[in-house]
């Protein structure tokens, strides 16, 4: 029974995708501010900005200073998963915060029903990594060990290019590199003023190359930037269409990213409120945690 439970521990990589989708899929050191004029004008005494590219760099300084903010969305990945995602998330010292995460559909669901759960996960981010509240139905199997603990380090060594990619985004998934990513497009286009849950919002749009940008904000090498392509290739991503709407704060209030791959489309909304919301999260207690490396092993274990 454990071994059914282990092979299905891969469920939360829905975990992984509801913190990424917070950031969009990277961003660019500089924040893309070698692009465009950054022409402003002066009208009335006041300074209106112009230029898609100064307004972003404005949004971008003030989003990434604001250090936490509520985060509510959905996340589809083709026929793999379809999930919801609501909590609230720090970046002022790495990554921290808690999210609910609730399977919606595909085959991450059909999984979950058959370890007898009801599509529902509480994940915790911790600096170095992550935990998942896997249920009663894992408490049952594992001696009362309902959560699974994932390091950042496990994940990069498991995944070669792809899980060191992941790794860097996991740890960075902030709302700012959201607007970076759009910022590193080269394309932005300011499409004009839209309500997002009545709050009056403009947006911008973009399409950026995910292999390219992901490489790097991750900062890989030649090799692994190889590797990294030639695995986004197999999945059939390539670029993604990414769209923002900013509040008369300069403040990030909703992202969309939109994309093809070989199992469906990937699509992505988030919406962020109450910046500055206080954040804190505790590590569950020991005993009722199993790390990822030790189930596996142990699955391992139990097939020899």
């Amino acid at each position: 029974m454990l071994t059914n439970t282990v092979r299905r521990v891969g469920l939360s990589v829905a975990v992984a995708a509801a913190l990424t989708s917070v950031a969009a899929c990277g961003g660019s050191d500089d924040g893309g501010t070698g692009k465009g004029s950054g022409r402003t004008e002066s009208r009335g005494g006041s300074v209106v900005k112009v230029d898609p590219i100064a307004a972003l760099v404005a949004v971008q300084k003030k989003t990434g200073q604001a250090h936490s903010a509520r985060i509510d969305g959905t996340t589809t990945m083709g026929s793999a998963m379809s999930a919801k995602q609501q909590g609230a998330i720090d970046w002022s010292d790495g990554i921290t915060g808690t999210l609910k995460i609730t399977s919606t559909g595909g085959a991450m669901a059909d999984s979950m029903k058959q370890l007898g759960s009801d599509g529902s996960m509480e994940a915790r981010y911790l600096k170095d990594g992550y935990v998942v509240d896997m249920g009663d139905a894992m408490a049952q199997q594992t001696g009362g060990k309902r959560w699974i603990s994932y390091s950042y380090d496990d994940m990069a060594k498991l995944s070669g290019a792809a899980g060191a990619a992941m790794k860097d985004q996991m740890q960075n998934s902030t709302p700012e590199q959201g607007v970076k990513s759009l910022l590193a497009s080269g394309d932005v286009k300011k499409v004009g003023q839209e309500d997002v849950r009545g709050v009056s919002a403009t947006h911008y749009s973009g399409t950026v190359d995910v292999a390219e940008l992901t490489a790097k904000n991750s900062k890989l090498d030649a090799e692994e930037t190889a590797q990294l392509k030639e695995q986004l290739a197999a999945s059939g991503i390539t670029t993604e269409k990414i769209d923002i709407w900013v509040d008369e704060n300069d403040l990030l209030v909703k992202k969309t990213e939109r994309g093809d791959m070989q199992t469906g489309e990937l699509n992505s909304t988030v919406y962020y409120s109450d910046y500055g919301v206080k954040v804190s999260v505790e590590a569950p207690p020991a005993a009722q945690t199993v790390d990822f490396t030790e189930l596996m092993k142990q699955q391992q274990g139990a097939a020899s």
